[in-house]
């Protein structure tokens, strides 16, 4: 009896995981979606005549947390 508690209780979690997963992966995806690339570019451009690349990307990454960080060197080889 106890082993089919632990069971329903194992899928429920299970269950629930996807379920925030599932929302959490539209929800980076709607904030993709409203960031505006040129914005990101502009910012990272102002980083770039302060900074050196890493520090520049770290900034640029900080302020923009969606930015993967392939993504925010493919910004950076747009800049050079």
């Amino acid at each position: 009896m106890s082993a089919l508690i632990i069971w329903v209780m194992g899928a429920i979690l299970l269950l629930i995981n996807i379920m925030l997963r599932t929302r959490i992966l539209r929800l980076e995806a709607r904030l993709k979606e409203l960031s505006n690339p040129q914005e990101q570019l502009a910012f990272l451009r102002q980083q770039a005549a302060k900074k050196d690349k890493i520090p520049a990307l770290k900034a640029l990454r900080k302020q923009y947390p969606e930015l993967s960080l392939i993504e925010a060197n493919k910004l950076w080889q747009q800049t050079q």
